[in-house]
């Protein structure tokens, strides 16, 4: 094993032992190998900087670098945006922790030094976020290398595989030469993605979220705080927010533009699919804290003369949040409430058996313009998961589930 911090500053030789100057970076190429090191940057003594590619490096240790050419056989550097520099984008830099789930940052960086036809290859094992990488940086210079060594082996070290971390790249363009993928971030819970956003900057924050597919960017986005949601939607670009705003459900989505400027929340609802952008604008009629602003537009309604077999076929339509639907509601030909039947029911339920005979008696429910102290109550005196909610001629508009009311409880504490 050897470290960055070990490397920078290495003297390199050409292969007639004629000294180039000093190791000040190393380059990834992620678009050939994300592992191995393919350019070394050296600077002369005359302030040149020179580009040494891992074919032309003969040997690396702790002591110098020798390259299998001469010093004419060497090109200069040319800034190239497609490779990640260890020290620009890696050392000191916050990165995902996919693996642990947080947000990290790099102190070193970590090498295996392996024979490549003939020659040294360099290849990145690990970013070492410890304490003894810290130290490893601090003494630089100052001690022996062995000396370093035999110290911080003594202090703790932690260190994260480096399949297992995800780079943040605020620019799109570069992201793209990079070929970086958060397809491993993407697979992490929605609320673990949460809490990896708010440790990150807006600028990072918006690279994540612009590298996300639309419907996971809606499930993490949904759990942060709104104001936060409200203020990393504006951030991003208004067609790319209309997509995920649409995966949104119809309440938060509501929430979320209620909390923007009205000429930012216009072009988002401007971006959304007709029927989807409706449903939005229909919640943003309720006053706040009134059961109309807490509900949600997406549930399972059907005709009270139904069977258990045409409930089945509508939950197998339906495209909303599955695990939010915990009971069917029954309405007549004009829309109006006339039963609640629980999930439950309907399992143990033959599958000719009337929906209505499996309805709940009496049907509890809430008028729109109820405020939320009342919804609360409602859920709490009937151990209710979930609440229709009426006009004032007993016609279903919405419902406020559990979850709702846990965060308007969580939020008045």
């Amino acid at each position: 094993m050897i470290y960055f911090t070990e490397l920078e500053r290495l003297p390199v030789f050409d292969v007639q032992g004629n000294y180039l100057g000093l190791l000040t970076d190393l380059m990834v190429d992620p678009g050939q190998n994300a592992l191995r090191i393919a350019a070394y940057r050296v600077r002369t003594p005359k302030k040149q900087t020179l580009c040494i590619t891992h074919e032309q490096m003969q040997s690396v240790s702790v002591r110098a670098a020798q390259t299998s050419v001469p010093a004419e056989a060497i090109r200069c550097y040319a800034q190239d945006e497609s490779l990640i520099s260890l020290k620009r984008d890696i050392l000191d830099q916050q990165v995902i922790d996919v693996n642990h789930r947080k947000v990290v940052r790099v102190n070193d960086v970590d090498f295996d030094i392996r024979p490549w036809n003939g020659h040294t290859e360099l290849r990145i094992v690990e970013a070492n976020v410890g304490l003894a990488a810290a130290a490893r940086r601090l003494l630089q210079g100052v001690v022996s290398k062995h000396r370093i060594r035999s110290i911080t082996d003594l202090l703790p070290s932690r260190v994260i595989r480096w399949e297992f971390i995800n780079l943040i790249e605020p620019d799109p363009a570069r992201r793209l030469k990079l070929k970086i993928s958060y397809d491993r971030l993407a697979a992490l819970h929605p609320a673990d993605i949460a809490d990896i956003l708010q440790e990150l900057s807006r600028d990072e924050q918006k690279a994540v979220i612009e590298s996300l597919d639309e419907e996971t960017a809606a499930q993490a986005i949904s759990e942060i705080p709104t104001r936060m949601q409200a203020a990393l939607l504006e951030s991003i670009p208004p067609e790319k927010a209309a997509d995920i705003v649409e995966e949104m459900a119809p309440d938060e989505a509501a929430d979320v533009l209620q909390e923007m400027p009205p000429e930012a929340s216009a072009e988002v609802l401007a971006g959304m699919e007709r029927e989807e952008a409706k449903d939005v604008r229909d919640l943003l009629g309720f006053e706040e804290d009134t059961a109309g602003a807490l509900m949600t537009t997406e549930y399972v309604a059907v005709d009270d003369s139904a069977n258990l077999d045409e409930a089945v076929e509508r939950l197998k339509a339906f495209e909303g949040s599955v695990e939010l639907v915990h009971q069917i509601y029954l309405v007549n030909t004009e829309n109006v409430l006339t039963g609640t039947v629980p999930l439950a029911r309907i399992l143990l339920a033959g599958s000719a058996t009337p929906l209505k005979h499996l309805a709940m008696d009496p049907v509890i429910s809430i008028k729109s313009h109820g405020d939320a102290r009342k919804v609360v109550d409602l859920f709490y005196k009937y151990d209710l998961v979930a609440l229709p909610v009426v006009d004032d001629a007993n016609h279903l508009l919405g419902v406020v589930t559990a979850d709702d009311v846990l965060e308007l409880v969580v939020k008045r504490r």
